[in-house]
């Protein structure tokens, strides 16, 4: 069954092991112990690998062959510069392109999201703030932006741990005023909006400093199950 899972389901997998942490920053990604752990061929691995190393996620070393990508602060300090312009201009794309399904899951998340943050339950906020952020990417209407939006999010997860803001409540009414503005179509006030509330957020980012990982073998056990055609 092997030949069947294709390389993005494989390269899906590995970028969220890396995200995770499972796969640390510097080791090395061998090809046969990859497919093994995934229960692939190594065909789609070295495509995933190919895939990863242009989202950045994936570097070459020489003699060392293909590693988890070692992020500097710099490069992570840019990646949010980056969202504070493009998380705004997808708002305002949104505002002139949204569909009326895009509305709909937008209005449910934020009214999950209010309800959740009164009780508190911090994984529950974290998933459904980035199933907000997703869909108002998707409802931009420009599979370029959303690819971007959605690769940026990635790397962030990637190099910050992100804690439950205090302002939880507050930060979904942001939601709920961005939602509001792009339902109306005022583009120019939701991407003012979006602006400030990325704003707003940057306390909450925590830069991840992961000690250098040795140059060695990972030896996962086999996991089949983790991978899906």
């Amino acid at each position: 069954m092997r030949g069947h899972i294709s390389a993005h389901a494989v390269c899906t997998a590995i970028r969220d092991d890396i995200v995770s942490g499972a796969l640390a920053p510097g080791s090395r990604l061998i090809e046969e112990i990859l497919a093994a752990r995934y229960g692939v061929s190594r065909v789609p691995v070295r495509e995933a690998l190919r895939t990863l190393q242009s989202e950045g996620f994936v570097t070459t070393r020489h003699h060392a062959g293909a590693c988890v990508a070692e992020p500097t602060e710099q490069e992570a300090a840019d990646l949010l510069d980056v969202r504070a312009l493009l998380e705004p201009l997808g708002a305002a794309r949104a505002a002139a392109r949204r569909s009326p399904a895009h509305l709909k899951v937008l209005r449910g998340l934020v009214r999950l999201g209010r309800e959740r943050a009164r009780h508190g339950n911090p994984a529950d906020l974290r998933q459904l703030d980035g199933w907000f952020h997703e869909t108002l990417a998707q409802a931009a209407g420009s599979p370029s932006l959303t690819a971007l939006l959605t690769q940026l999010r990635r790397k962030i997860e990637w190099m910050y741990a992100v804690e439950l803001p205090p302002r939880a409540g507050e930060s979904w009414d942001e939601h709920g005023a961005v939602l509001d503005a792009v339902a109306r179509g005022d583009a120019e006030r939701a991407r003012a909006l979006m602006a400030a509330h990325v704003e707003r957020s940057l306390p909450v980012y925590r830069l991840r400093l992961p000690a250098k990982a040795e140059v060695r073998d990972p030896k996962p056990p086999v996991n089949t199950a983790r991978v899906r055609p």
